[in-house]
């Protein structure tokens, strides 16, 4: 029984740490924008078949890659996507700025269609096995099975959440995003670059939803252009049950958000003498979203605004 345990447990801390660096994408342009990035799902995809063709073009022959080269890769494809959240902003978003909170929604929603069309078209629509990135060497901990994939992706997880937190709390950067956050109009008159600003968001955000893709595809062993919807949902709930615009709510709704998926999943089955399956684990998911909005929408540590706050903070 704890060998059992163990194991769920480490099965829902890998889960939870590619969820969550997903959910911080969502989160950081909230935090900024005031904006639900829709879009932000198929820059997981997109973080897994960059690497995938960056690794098909570098050596020919994936399964021969050596550390060298699959470390090389996964900074590349996450670079790569970075960039093209980038330009999706300056092309999709910055235009409609000024515009209702509707509009950009919307915008938003187009892009992640268009995304997943232009992939099935030049990849196809068909799921592609992907190669792990990690060594699978299996440890096994008082009577519990764990691989040493598990292992890397969350040390690679948890360094680039940190580097993160480090990046927004820490560091010039960091100020610049915050102080843009606050009020974009008075960050401008004291001589910030807030569109520099917006685009480190839409730079770092991408990049983590692509690093989660890695991951994801890594550990799982395939990848496909609708891999995006369901799990960038799920990273939208982990962001909405945390707090969204919180990074460390983001992290938090994200293991909370894995471990119930995970636990619901091994008792289900034992609970209701498999009348409910694993297949039902997607339920409890958007379960958690809808008691979350009906209990408390401000999630675990995120900001209840009043109208007092929101009549001091409008931006004039």
């Amino acid at each position: 029984m704890l060998g059992y345990l163990i194991q769920q447990t480490v099965n829902a801390l890998t889960i939870g740490a590619i969820y969550a660096l997903i959910a911080l994408g969502y989160t950081m342009v909230y935090g900024v924008l005031r904006m639900i990035n829709f879009a932000h799902g198929e820059m997981f995809m997109l973080g897994a078949y960059a690497a995938f063709f960056l690794l098909a073009m570098s050596i020919g022959d994936i399964g021969g890659a050596g550390a060298i080269v699959l470390t090389a890769v996964f900074f590349a494809g996450v670079l790569l996507v970075g960039l093209v959240g980038v330009g999706i902003e300056r092309v999709a978003y910055k235009p409609l700025r000024n515009s209702s909170r509707l509009a950009p929604m919307l915008s938003s929603l187009g892009v992640s269609l268009t995304l997943v069309t232009g992939v099935q078209i030049l990849a196809g629509p068909q799921p592609i096995g992907f190669p792990s990135f990690f060594p699978t060497t299996r440890y096994e901990v008082l009577g519990g099975s764990i691989t040493s994939m598990q292992i890397d992706i969350l040390i690679a997880a948890f360094v680039l959440m940190f580097g993160l937190s480090f990046l927004v709390n820490r560091s010039r950067i960091g100020v610049i995003v915050r102080a843009v956050s606050e009020s974009r109009p008075t960050a401008q008159l004291l001589g910030i670059n807030v569109n520099g600003a917006i685009s480190m968001v839409f730079f770092a955000g991408p990049l983590l939803g692509a690093a989660g893709g890695i991951l994801y595809a890594s550990y799982y062993g395939i990848m496909s252009p609708t891999m995006g919807t369901v799990v960038g949902l799920k990273a939208f709930t982990a962001a909405i049950l945390g707090g969204i615009g919180s990074i460390p709510g983001a992290m938090l709704g994200a293991f909370i958000l894995a471990f119930v998926e995970v636990a619901g999943t091994a008792l289900l089955p034992i609970l209701t003498n498999g009348v409910l399956g694993t297949e039902y684990r997607d339920v409890l998911a958007f379960a958690i979203l809808i008691l979350v909005l009906l209990v408390r929408p401000a999630g675990i540590l995120g900001e209840t605004v009043s109208e007092e706050s929101i009549v001091y903070k409008r931006e004039f």
